[in-house]
This record gives C-alpha cells, structure tokens and sequence, in this order.
C-alpha cells in the first residue's frame, strides 16, 4: 500500500504545473470534449508508464543493489532539485495544430504520450518501480495520480488554474522526493 500511495502522491504533485498539465489545458479549451481527452491521456499515461516500470524493474536485474540504491537515491534528491523548476509549454498551440488531423482523441493521445517521455513523471516512474520493485502497483499509482492532476484541469481549464499555489505544490513534492531519496539509502544501509 505504501509504494500505492508514494506513487499517487509523487507523480500527482509532480503533474501540478508540469508541461502535460498544461498540454491538458490546451487541449480542453481547444476541443471541449473532457471525455475523450480523458480517456486518452489514461490511455497514453498506462503505457508510458508502463514501459517506464518495467525498464525499473529491468534495471534491478542488471545493476548490483548497491550501486541500484545509489541511483535511486540520486536519482530521487535530483527530482526533488527538478521539481522546484517550473515548467513551460513553448509550442503547444502548435503541436496541437499539428495533431488536429487525427481528432480529439488522437491528437490528445500523440501529444501526451511524446510529451510524457523523458518528463519528471515518466523518470518516477522508472524509479518508484525500481526502488518498489513493483510494476503493478506503481503503474497504478502513477496513472492514478496522473489523473488526479489532469481531470481537474480538463474540465475546470484556466480558471482554476491560476488559483492554485504551483509554487507550494512543487515544494511540497520536492519534499517528497527528497524524502524517499534520504529514505531509500537509510534503509540500505541501516536497517
């Protein structure tokens, strides 16, 4: 249950802001349709995701557990660093524009799947999974908090997006991060 909610919790406040929220932004007030932006967000998250969890997993197999420890716990502070860096979407009327031609779903599905890989969400992911050793329930957590940030931004847009404290959420999980990064070596090597 913890990995469950470690992955909820860090993937939700590492999407408050994040490029792919305001990817979800655009595209609800470009095509006002919520459902079908929805599903495919989850659609295009299960899969990044997905892949994101078992190259974690994979990469237990091949990295000895100390050295594996030392990448997770640096790989979890430098999240924790990434997170207090805001993002921008520098070209999203355009990607949409460019997508169009393959309707709401498709164009949402292209975009957040292209926008996702390499994104703070998708290395968590690969991380949670390695440090959780659990494709499963880190694929779970991940898209659920995935879409705990971007439902609300889907059907609410920009008017509750200007009200929310982006800068104390990205603390707040910067915090988080750093937190599982510390807690990932104490365990290693103290308990």
């Amino acid at each position: 249950m913890y990995a469950f909610l470690i992955s909820v919790a860090v993937v939700a406040l590492a999407e408050m802001g994040d490029k792919t929220q305001l990817l979800a932004l655009l595209l609800a007030a470009r095509f006002r349709k919520p459902v079908p932006i929805l599903i495919a967000i989850v659609l295009a998250t299960t899969i990044n995701h997905g892949v994101s969890a078992v190259l974690g997993q994979w990469l237990t197999t091949v990295v000895s557990p100390t050295v594996m420890v030392w990448i997770l716990a640096t790989g979890f502070i430098a999240m924790a660093i990434w997170m207090l860096i805001p993002d921008k979407l520098d070209d999203g009327q355009e990607s949409i524009n460019q997508w169009q031609r393959f309707g709401v779903f498709g164009s949402t599905f292209i975009l957040f799947f292209l926008a996702e890989i390499g994104d703070k969400t998708q290395i968590a992911t690969v991380a949670l999974s390695a440090r959780f050793d659990s494709i499963w329930i880190v694929l779970l957590g991940t898209t659920i908090g995935m879409m705990i940030a971007n439902a609300p931004a889907v059907f609410i847009g920009d008017r509750l997006a200007g009200r929310l404290p982006i800068a104390l959420i990205h603390k707040i999980g910067a915090i988080i991060f750093l937190v599982v990064g510390v807690s990932t070596l104490a365990e290693h090597y103290y308990f």
